[in-house]
């Protein structure tokens, strides 16, 4: 069963110098402000305010689920996970009220497989790129040194167009990357190896060409040429049906969680606090 992760009251961080514009109350318990400042700390938000209102919904979610199990009797069982860390007797509570009162259809082969038919793409493996390049280092907040070195560049590349075969002798000549000492080459790359403008043009080149504009990046501008490109390749259901799987039951647990916290709320009396668009992990 999955851990939910909850507030600590006990956190030392200093909090937000924010409080709650209104008191906070459910079924008539009340949530302190000062909880919900310290609550605060695990919902990173652009405003106080935005990290306030989550740290507000997330407690009364939890004093929701708390009040359940006292309605159920229920006396805490705390667990311990692989890393031997004890879950507190609130925890233990609010997973057992899940576990007793929620419950989710399972991921079965077939809806595996349907999801799996669907997302075809998702369940490849990465296209790979065998390329070369020489780069000509330049910041792109100083124009001048940028502008000079798009400038060599795009001489490099009237070069290589009379002398293909000179790709090599160049960059390690030129080149301000470690890879001219190769001759430029780096060797297999994937998606997320090289900078977004060189996988762009990665992706349109065409085998053994060379870009015939100087790409431009952060760290300068680069002379690219592709030698190979190896097509990504389709991974069998069976050797991801378990992934599926645990993603499918994840979501559909969370979607069960968060219709069962709905019906608490909507049976409850809560003041100083709204529901709606909660973020809190029990609610996702």
């Amino acid at each position: 069963m999955e851990r939910i992760p909850m507030a600590n009251p006990e956190d030392l961080r200093e909090p937000p110098q924010q409080a709650p514009s209104a008191p906070i109350t459910v079924n008539g318990v009340a949530i302190p402000g000062e909880a919900v400042a310290v609550e605060a700390q695990n919902h990173p938000a652009p405003a106080p305010g935005l990290a306030f209102d989550e740290a507000a919904r997330a407690l009364v979610i939890r004093e929701l689920l708390l009040q359940r199990a006292g309605e159920l009797n229920l006396k805490p069982e705390p667990e311990t996970d692989d890393e031997d860390r004890r879950e507190t007797d609130e925890d233990a509570l609010i997973r057992q009220v899940l576990e007793q009162e929620v419950d989710s259809p399972e991921a079965d082969v077939e809806v595996c497989q349907r999801y799996y038919d669907n997302n075809k793409k998702r369940f490849a493996s990465p296209v790979l790129y065998e390329a070369a390049h020489i780069l000509f280092a330049a910041a792109p907040a100083d124009k001048d040194a940028y502008g000079s070195a798009v400038q060599k560049a795009e001489q490099a590349i009237i070069l290589l167009g009379e002398r293909p075969r000179a790709f090599g002798e160049l960059a390690r000549e030129n080149s301000d990357c470690p890879s001219g000492k190769n001759d430029g080459n780096l060797g297999q790359v994937s998606r997320g190896d090289t900078v977004p403008e060189v996988e762009t043009f990665l992706d349109n080149l065409e085998e053994g060409q060379i870009c015939p504009v100087p790409v431009k990046s952060r760290y300068g501008a680069h002379v690219l040429r592709l030698d190979r490109r190896i097509e990504g390749r389709q991974l069998p259901f069976e050797m991801v049906q378990e992934k599926i799987g645990t993603y499918l039951q994840e979501a559909s647990w969370r979607r069960a969680v968060a219709q069962y916290v709905r019906i608490l709320a909507g049976q409850a009396e809560i003041c100083g606090a709204e529901l709606d668009g909660a973020t809190s992990p029990l609610v996702r």
